[in-house]
């Protein structure tokens, strides 16, 4: 059958691949087509590199095999980005920084080679906030620039895996890989309208469902994961099974759900973002879902004394660390850091160097992180739940800042406060305990902006949790695509 452009385009990461599996569609002409848009949206910054031979020539392998050996294959065809501080196989990895910006691994990492070993497509390398140190995308360094929101691209589309969301929000690409220390996948999923996964981390050990060490430009082994992001949560669990090898999704049944409301996450929301997430509630309570009220009042106040600990610490071992296993052009932390573009990062290093933090990092470790893990664990199994719920972040997306990289903001009108922390907030324990969140798009505001809300769930339930997200986003649908 013949496609046209827009029809391509519509297309979701399970569509597509069902469409080449079965000879319907070409996956010359699809990755022909998101080539031409790629670079037809360049402006939005959403990628640092096109891999416009090697896909084209992988497309052709594709088409080349017979149905049968394209229907053995879970992501026959499927093209994908991949966050630019991810290794990639004879295609830069930058991380966004100038002491990068030439590097071209050897290897991919081991979620990129499990994906193209399914059959996906590397259509290119995604922009980031630079080193993955913020959450606005607002790169500053010249071979970057700041990403943009395709709903409003004066818009910050959230980070630090803005390009991956751009990428797949725009219609470039049906689904990505971005990375989460904090909350990197999962803000920009919900500032762009899509949906975003962080797996288990736990123990970092057994409990980690990817494993890419190494293989990341990194911030923090203890926080860091590689997560997939998709317009649909089924074309989330799709990658996700690949890189986990998990089967299908377990059986859910909406009135079944017993899910939770933490009272300290929807406090203090943005008005216009805090309607769509409630409207958002009563169409899955409508549904059948049982909600209930939880109190976690220690929760912030746990998290805050963990967070910059670890993440301002673990830097000076972990990155030498990738710096040498990979070869890379420079061996230090103070090499990368003397070449940084964006102010807001520059400063996140100066601390980084001075181990500002150091003597917090064994407490916070050793004594905090655990009690965070077992309140987690305590709400759960205490209140019956499956999972915990609230808007990703709150407020929606914001103004960029093109001289700083990360600025402030005010909530209805409120005092001024640290842009970075205000979009952290809800997302940031989940990390630094390890268990997984996803977040999956509620709506969007009277001024046309997206809002998300994010699924939370035990340690090791990913699948599960993941079914519950396919389960609530077939009662509140998908967005429309942006108007470029």
């Amino acid at each position: 059958m013949s496609w046209t452009v827009d029809e391509q385009l519509a297309l979701t990461a399970t569509e597509a691949v069902s469409a080449i599996q079965s000879g319907r569609l070409k996956a010359t002409d699809y990755v022909a087509t998101l080539l031409a848009r790629a670079a037809a949206l360049s402006t939005l910054n959403a990628l640092t590199a096109l891999n416009t031979e090697g896909a084209l020539e992988a497309a052709q392998r594709i088409d080349a095999l017979s149905v049968d050996e394209k229907r053995r294959l879970p992501l026959a065809g499927l093209p994908i980005v991949v966050k630019d501080n991810i290794n990639t196989a004879g295609l830069q990895t930058s991380a966004g920084t100038p002491a990068l910006e030439n590097f071209i691994p050897s290897t991919h990492a081991p979620s990129v080679q499990k994906l193209v070993d399914a059959g996906a497509i590397l259509l290119g390398k995604a922009n980031m906030h630079e080193l993955a140190l913020g959450i606005t995308s607002t790169n500053l360094s010249n071979h970057a620039g700041p990403v943009r929101n395709p709903y409003n691209p004066a818009m910050i589309p959230g980070g630090s895996s803005g390009g991956t969301a751009v990428a797949v929000a725009a219609r470039m690409v049906p689904a990505g890989l971005g990375t989460d220390t904090g909350g990197s996948t999962r803000i920009p999923a919900a500032l762009t309208g899509i949906a975003g996964f962080r797996p288990s981390v736990g123990n970092g050990g057994d409990q980690r469902r990817y494993h890419d060490t190494n293989a990341v430009v990194p911030i923090s082994r203890t926080r860091d994961t590689v997560g997939p992001m998709a317009r649909t949560v089924a074309d989330v669990a799709l990658l996700d099974g690949v890189v986990s090898g998990d089967g299908p999704l377990p059986g859910v049944a909406l009135e079944d759900l017993r899910i939770g409301l933490p009272a300290c996450c929807w406090a203090g929301l943005d008005h216009g973002l805090e309607t769509v997430a409630r409207g958002a509630l009563d169409r899955l309570k409508a549904a059948g879902v049982t909600f209930v009220d939880i109190d976690m009042p220690d929760l912030f106040a746990l998290s805050d004394q963990i967070s910059f600990a670890v993440a301002l610490h673990e830097p000076l071992a972990d990155l030498p660390a990738w710096l040498i296993a990979n070869e890379a052009p420079v061996k230090t932390v103070a090499e990368v850091a003397a070449r940084i573009a964006s102010p807001d990062v520059r400063a996140a290093y100066e601390a980084i160097l001075a181990d500002a933090l150091g003597p917090q990092y064994d407490v916070a470790m050793s004594t905090l992180r655990p009690l965070l893990q077992r309140l987690y664990a305590t709400t759960f199994s205490g209140n019956a739940l499956d999972a915990l719920l609230f808007p990703t972040t709150l407020l929606p997306a914001v103004p960029i800042d093109a001289l700083n990289g990360s600025s402030q903001v005010s909530i209805n009108g409120g005092e001024p406060m640290d842009e970075m922390a205000a979009f952290l907030r809800n997302t940031d324990p989940a990390s630094v305990a390890g268990i997984p969140g996803l977040s999956l798009p509620a709506g969007m505001t009277q001024e046309g902006l997206p809002v998300g809300i994010e699924l939370d769930g035990p340690t090791g339930s990913d699948r599960r949790l993941l079914a519950i997200g396919v389960a609530f986003e077939q009662v509140l649908g998908s967005l429309p695509a942006p108007m470029l």
